[in-house]
């Protein structure tokens, strides 16, 4: 069986192809056209795997892709309803992207000509759950995917055991570590989409002179995940929109 995944229409585009369960080839598109996080869909990515295996497009049984846009879309309308009309803008774009993504093979069938495939979309952290736990090696495990936002999601909790993943819990919009991560990043002058990881790396050499402040920020909750205090933020309000023009990605002030 041959399967095709991909992370399209997002930064970090790209493509892997997995041949009975043994990944074969992988790559992202920033390799190819020299775009850090290059977004839109990853075009020679794919080429690149397929060749990789001598392969066509016809001869790809499945497609799934790492992104799942209705799901969730119930409590993105609870947030206008529950007095964020500011939050409308990116209600909308969230919409016309479950619209897009309803006629998904359509579009791939406009950037991939010969595909029979069948298409599957599979929930943003569940498929980074998957991608830890199918190649970690073990049987079971703890599962924790941690993100800005995917799906209207940010963390995901799960258990891996006997080949299965099983979601225990989920930290939904607008609460996120990785937005808390962006807004330091963004108040310390590092502009740039995935300038985070920059930060990470300065924070080993810092000194924990603000744990008393940083702890308003985000606050701990009973079942042991986290909720931002909104007052720090701007997205609980108006939300954030991920922007990219000439396939190079931007993310909003937080």
């Amino acid at each position: 069986m041959n399967i095709l995944g991909l992370n399209a229409y997002h930064a970090d585009s790209a493509a892997a192809l997995v041949i009975d369960g043994q990944i074969v080839a992988a790559a992202e598109e920033e390799r190819f056209n020299r775009i850090k996080h290059a977004a839109g869909f990853p075009t020679r990515a794919v080429h690149y795997c397929l060749k990789s295996a001598g392969l066509g497009l016809a001869d790809i049984d499945h497609i799934a892709i790492a992104s799942k846009p209705i799901e969730h879309v119930q409590q993105e309308i609870l947030q206008i309803l529950s007095g964020r009309p500011n939050y409308s803008r990116q209600i909308r774009k969230r919409f016309e992207d479950v619209a897009r993504f309803r006629d998904i093979r359509g579009i791939l069938c406009q950037e991939l000509p010969a595909m029979r495939a069948e298409f599957h979309e599979i929930e943003h952290h569940l498929s980074h759950l998957a991608s830890a736990y199918y190649l970690s090696g073990f049987e079971s495990c703890a599962l924790l995917s941690l993100d800005g936002f995917g799906d209207f999601c940010s963390t995901m909790t799960g258990r891996g055991q006997g080949g299965q993943i099983e979601i225990t819990d989920k930290v939904l919009f607008p609460h996120s570590l990785g937005a808390f991560y962006t807004m330091i990043t963004q108040f310390l002058g590092f502009r740039s989409y995935g300038d985070e990881g920059k930060v990470m790396g300065l924070a080993a050499h810092g000194e924990p002179n603000f744990v008393d402040q940083l702890e308003d920020l985000v606050r701990l909750t009973p079942n042991g995940l986290f909720e931002l205090n909104p007052d720090y933020f701007t997205h609980p309000v108006y939300g954030i929109d991920m922007i990219w023009l000439d396939r190079v990605p931007t993310v909003e002030d937080i």
